[in-house]
């Protein structure tokens, strides 16, 4: 007999808005994670920490599902190279890229680029596949592109002068190239479960990062361990490591990449309604604003995808 749980399960597994909504929220929550631990852990070192970060959630998901994985062997062998190319792009190349650039940037100049993720997508999706946006996917990701700029500049478009070009932004702008990549790619991901699919494509990721971390290693970096850093570590691979890659996997299955591009500007929704609710940040009419523009984006998006 099926337990209201593993209904629930199922059920959840299966739609796409909320899953998507879900790697949003994951995300969102790690910007705000990131600003509670500035001051207190030492700058960049949850960026740093990536490779742990990879590892420790490759730990986790084998012990839980390496019965899977063994099961899948023989598809995976002969599968390997398009895995080992996901696992590139998706986490080691997005996540090495991101990290260069997020250190020679300002936060705003970070957040416009994360923007672009709908958009590079597409592309990927028309050279590779030639899947086309249809009108009303571009117009809900313009839509909701207004809301992200909107948000990023506090409602007011005068700060934009302000913004000033750096090679950080040319890294960020690759790296999110590169996760775009890997989201228009998972169409060709093999038929093996869902579980060991993630098990591989962050496994063989946290393998391939292994030389950056021991040239962190030897230009002398440390990290302190203390509880603050055990428990933003511990979200990071939980929540926007395992959770968040499920979800986006299953999404992305369940609805094209073109489609599931704009739920990316979701993140700084999100991200503000925590910084409003946990860190005493002021809402302001032009928030509201921002959210009916980045929603009615999506919902256009989603209702003109054909």
């Amino acid at each position: 007999m099926t337990t209201p749980a593993a209904r629930f399960g199922a059920w959840f597994y299966s739609q796409p808005y909320i899953l998507l909504s879900t790697t949003a929220t994951a995300w969102g929550g790690n910007i705000v994670i990131g600003h509670v631990a500035a001051g207190h852990i030492p700058p960049l070192a949850l960026a740093q920490a990536r490779w742990t970060r990879w590892i420790s959630a490759f730990v986790i998901l084998t012990l839980i599902f390496w019965p899977k994985v063994r099961q899948d062997f023989p598809v995976i062998r002969r599968s390997f190279p398009i895995l080992l190319l996901l696992s590139f792009v998706g986490i080691t190349l997005y996540n090495s890229l991101a990290y260069v650039g997020l250190q020679y940037m300002q936060a705003v100049n970070g957040a416009l680029m994360q923007s672009t993720a709908p958009f590079s997508i597409a592309l990927w999706s028309l050279l590779l596949f030639r899947d086309r946006l249809t009108r009303g996917q571009i117009g809900g990701i313009l839509l909701s592109s207004l809301g992200v700029l909107a948000i990023i500049t506090d409602g007011d478009p005068a700060r934009l002068s302000e913004l000033s070009v750096n090679p950080g932004d040319l890294f960020l702008i690759a790296a999110m190239a590169s996760y775009a990549l890997y989201a228009s790619l998972l169409r060709k991901r093999p038929p093996i479960h869902p579980m060991s699919f993630l098990v591989l494509t962050i496994g063989l990721g946290g393998l391939i990062l292994m030389p950056a971390t021991a040239m962190e290693m030897a230009s002398g970096f440390t990290m302190k361990v203390d509880t603050q850093m055990i428990l933003s570590l511990t979200y990071v691979i939980l929540i926007a490591t395992i959770v968040a890659y499920i979800c986006f996997n299953r999404g992305v299955e369940l609805i094209d990449p073109n489609r599931a591009g704009p739920f990316f500007h979701l993140i700084p929704v999100v991200a503000s309604l925590l910084a409003i609710v946990f860190l005493g940040e002021t809402f302001q009419l032009y928030h509201a604003v921002c959210y009916a523009l980045i929603l009615s984006g999506i919902f256009l998006a989603q209702r003109l995808s054909r």
